[in-house]
C-alpha cells in the first residue's frame, strides 16, 4: 500500500491534495441517464396543514413504486421530527427546502450506522437542497444523520450535523455541492464514489479527530471521495484528514483551506502501527497540471451525465393520500 501526501502553491492560494493509500489508478464509470424534458410534479409538504403532507415521510410514501417522473418535494420551514426513509424503488425525488436555517429534519438514534440515521437515501438519482439533516444523539456513539446507499445523489446547500459518523456516503456515485459537515470522528465515511465541491468540512474533536473514513477495500472499485475547493476548521488542533477504514482507502484534497484544525502527521492508520508517520512532508511533492486534472472536475463520478437543474417548470398532479390507498 502506498501513501502519497502532495502539497503545492497557486497564485498564493494554499492548495493541498492529500492521496490517502492510493493503490491504483482506477477510473470512474460513466452511466448514461437521459433527464426529463416534462414537467415535474410538484408535492408541498407543511406541517401547519396548508400543503399536501405534514410529514416528509408520508409525502414519499405516496410516491409511486418504480416511479419514473421527476418529483420535487417542497417542505416549508419547520422543524420535522422524523426518522426518514426514501426507499430503493422510489428513484427522482428531490428533497428541498428553501433555506437550511429554518428547515430542519432532525432525529435522535445511536448505535448501529444502517438503523441510525435520521435520513436513509436507498432510491438512485434523488436530490436534496436547502435541508438541516441532523442526529442529536452526541458524544455516545455512532449516530449517522444522513445515509446514501443510491446512485447518482446530489445535495446541495445542506447542513449535515452529528458527532460520529455524521455522514455515511454509503455506496454510489454522489455529488455534495456548498455543504456543511459537521462531527468529530470519521464523520465522512463509507465507500461511495463522491465529489465534495466548495464544502465547509468543521471538527468538533478537541484533541482527536478524524474527518474521514474511506471504505474501499479492492484496487479494482472505483471508489473515493475527492474535495475540491473546500474549507476545513474545527475546535482544536489534533484533527487528521482521515484514517483507512479499507485496504485501499482513497481520498483526495484540493485546493481546499486547511485551517491550523489539521494535525501536522495528516493521517492516522487504523490502529495499525505500519500505517503511520510522523510528518507528511516527506512525501510532499509538486502536481503537475496533467496529474491533478482528473481529481478537478466532475469527470470523476461522472457526473455530466446525470446532475440536473432545479426545475422550472411544475405540474400539480398528486396521489391520493396514503390513507385512502391510492384509490
Amino acid at each position: 500500500m502506498a501513501v502519497t501526501y502532495i502539497v503545492y502553491h497557486v497564485l498564493r492560494v494554499f492548495v493541498l491534495v492529500f492521496i490517502l493509500l492510493d493503490v491504483c489508478s482506477a477510473s470512474f464509470s460513466m452511466a448514461v441517464t437521459s433527464s426529463s424534458t416534462t414537467d415535474t410534479v410538484l408535492i408541498v409538504v407543511d406541517q401547519s396543514g396548508q400543503g399536501d403532507y405534514k410529514t416528509i415521510q408520508d409525502a414519499i410514501n405516496a410516491v409511486a413504486s418504480n416511479n419514473s417522473e421527476l418529483i420535487y418535494i417542497w417542505i416549508k420551514p419547520g422543524t420535522y421530527r422524523e426518522k426518514i426513509v426514501v426507499p430503493a424503488d422510489k428513484p427522482f425525488i428531490t428533497l428541498s427546502g428553501t433555506e437550511a436555517s429554518n428547515t430542519i429534519i432532525t432525529w435522535n438514534d445511536g448505535g448501529d450506522i444502517f438503523n441510525s440515521p435520521t435520513l436513509s437515501v436507498m432510491a438512485s438519482d434523488f436530490v436534496a437542497r436547502y435541508l438541516t439533516i441532523q442526529n442529536t444523539f452526541g458524544m455516545s456513539g455512532k449516530a449517522i444523520a444522513l445515509r446514501v446507499a443510491g446512485d447518482r445523489a446530489a445535495l446541495y446547500g445542506c447542513r449535515i450535523l452529528s458527532y460520529q459518523d455524521t455522514l455515511l456516503d454509503d455506496s454510489g456515485r454522489h455529488y455534495y455541492y456548498n455543504c456543511y459537515i459537521e462531527g468529530a470522528t470519521d464523520f465522512i465515511c463509507g465507500n461511495a464514489a463522491s465529489l465534495f465541491e466548495s464544502c465547509h468540512l468543521h471538527s468538533l474533536a478537541t484533541t482527536f479527530g478524524t474527518i474521514t473514513a474511506q471504505h474501499r477495500n479492492s484496487p479494482f472499485e472505483n471508489t473515493g471521495f475527492i474535495f475540491v475547493g473546500c474549507k476545513i476548521t474545527g475546535m482544536g488542533d489534533g484533527t487528521v484528514l482521515g484514517r483507512p477504514w479499507g485496504s485501499c482507502s482513497r481520498v483526495i484534497f484540493a485546493h481546499t483551506f486547511m485551517s491550523n484544525v489539521i494535525s501536522p502527521e495528516g493521517w492516522r492508520g487504523w490502529d495499525d502501527p505500519s500505517k503511520e508517520r510522523s510528518k507528511r512532508v516527506g512525501w510532499s511533492r509538486e502536481l503537475s497540471h496533467d496529474e491533478s486534472a482528473p481529481f478537478l472536475n466532475k469527470s470523476m463520478i461522472g457526473g455530466r451525465s446525470w446532475l440536473r437543474p432545479t426545475p422550472t417548470h411544475f405540474k400539480k398532479h398528486l396521489p391520493r393520500p396514503i390513507e385512502d390507498g391510492g384509490n
